[in-house]
């Protein structure tokens, strides 16, 4: 029976129609994004002038912003489908530990340091304490803290963020860290490195007083746990089997349904993520940041999707669903600034980088199970320098103070990094031993298997 087959030049016959139909689409349109100064003009002129708003308004707010902080928990049941479906089944319990502890820890340190210590109140632009714990004054329920929302909902918002670093870290680790080397080295990043550089843009520091501008963290998030992932694999190495003499071995993952819902789930979470890094219901720049957030968040998996169809000959998901996390990450550090066609650029060309991202670090031996170096530390950065090349805040000043973020937050975040696990390698080692390694981190570390009746009845044939 004969079956009609595409020939092997089909995709890239689909990729440059599909360009020339944008390319043609794009000069006869025009982003149409309110510059920021206008903006704030606008906003100030509808303000009351007291400092307090209607209680309909500050309900809206703070109910908007619950509501994000929920989507962005379930990125974390997102991110424990996605790193388990990406890896051997043997593994599987062990990734779905490490990602329960994160978000247990991370709520419970930024509880008692992280908010104080990312959000200091007035401090040198550099580190600041504002004490341990939490307030619990009358400035939690009122606008006495907030004319958007309550002290309550703020912390926890911003809680939901904390863990979201180590996490990435999870990924790029997974299959051969020891689950105690992990622990310690989330509780010391996520309690001090990550509310620390946070300050210095969110909190007010110094590069909030330069102008560097990351609306929802390409950089402040993705990129601060991406160098710590990119340390981490290096100091590592690879997993055993994955590189033979000059051949690179894939280690495919065990799930990939499991995986795709986990990308679906991100997708959902950043929602929440982007769109309640509005910090408030406001109907305008809301709806624009989630609409841009999910044209980005299609294109960077149409991107990656044809890319890898081209140069690897076949079409393959799991470059199509970091495609789609690429382009989420980029789009992130402006989601607020653009507008139709650069969101869709930005997301597209994190496609395409993200693809060729996962190709190099394979190149140069960096194993990184999930490709989440290239999807968060690559793409992270991107997303970060395109502020300066698109939309509202597009300018050579602009790129230049982009930049100087980059190198500040990669400097801080390296050395700290290589100092953690540095410190933690020499005291009580950072990889499991061969054996444990070969037999799986599930009965090695937990001994316990993830899919127990599924492997009694397959060794019972």
């Amino acid at each position: 029976m004969y079956i009609l087959r595409a020939p092997k030049w089909l995709p890239t016959l689909l990729l440059i129609a599909f360009a020339v139909a944008f390319t043609t689409a794009a000069a006869l349109a025009q982003d149409t994004v309110p510059a920021p100064e206008a903006t704030e003009a606008v906003a100030a002129e509808a303000a009351p002038a007291e400092d307090t708003v209607s209680m309909g308004v500050f309900t809206a707010n703070n109910l908007w912003m619950m509501l994000c902080t929920g989507l962005v928990f379930i990125m974390h049941l997102g991110f424990a489908t996605l790193e388990s479906g990406l890896t051997q089944q043997k593994n599987t319990v062990n990734i779905l530990f490490k990602n329960t502890f994160i978000v247990c820890f991370g709520v419970i340190s930024y509880a008692y340091i992280g908010f104080n210590l990312m959000y200091p109140g007035d401090f040198n632009g550099f580190v600041g304490f504002a004490g341990f714990g939490l307030g619990t004054d009358e400035a939690g329920v009122t606008q006495a803290y907030n004319v958007g929302y309550t002290y309550w909902t703020d912390f926890l918002f911003q809680a939901m963020f904390a863990a979201t670093a180590a996490t990435i870290v999870s990924g790029a680790v997974a299959e051969r860290i020891k689950l105690g080397s992990f622990m310690l080295f989330t509780v010391l990043y996520v309690s001090l490195i990550y509310p620390w550089v946070g300050s210095w843009k969110w909190g007010g520091g110094w590069l909030d007083a330069m102008g560097f501008y990351d609306f929802a963290g390409s950089t402040l998030v993705h990129s601060v746990g991406g160098w710590a992932a990119l340390i981490g694999a290096i100091m590592l190495g690879a997993r055993r089997g994955k590189y033979v003499g000059d051949r690179i071995r894939a280690l495919p993952g065990h799930n990939m349904p499991l995986a795709t819902i986990g990308v679906f789930l991100l997708w959902l979470g950043w929602f929440g993520f982007n769109g309640g890094s509005v910090l408030s219901a406001d109907p305008a720049a809301t709806s624009l940041t989630l609409m841009t957030t999910c044209i980005a968040a299609a294109a960077g998996g149409l991107g990656a999707m044809y890319t890898s169809w081209i140069f690897s000959r076949k079409p393959d998901l799991s470059m199509g669903l970091n495609g789609i996390l690429a382009g989420l990450v980029g789009i992130t550090a402006g989601a607020d600034l653009m507008g139709l066609h650069s969101a869709f650029f930005i997301g597209v060309i994190a496609g395409v980088i993200v693809y060729f991202s996962v190709v190099f670090f394979d190149r140069v031996r960096v194993d990184d199970p999930v490709g989440a170096v290239s999807v968060h530390l690559v793409c992270g950065i991107w997303g970060t320098l395109a502020v300066g090349i698109f939309g509202a805040k597009a300018g050579a000043g602009q790129l230049v103070t982009q930049i100087v973020g980059v190198v500040a937050y990669g400097v801080v975040c390296v050395v700290a990094s290589l100092v953690f696990f540095g410190i933690i390698k020499s005291v009580i080692g950072l990889r499991v031993s061969e054996e444990e390694e070969v037999e799986g981190l599930d009965q090695g570390e937990h001994g316990m298997p993830a899919y127990s009746d599924f492997v009694s009845a397959t060794s019972s044939r």
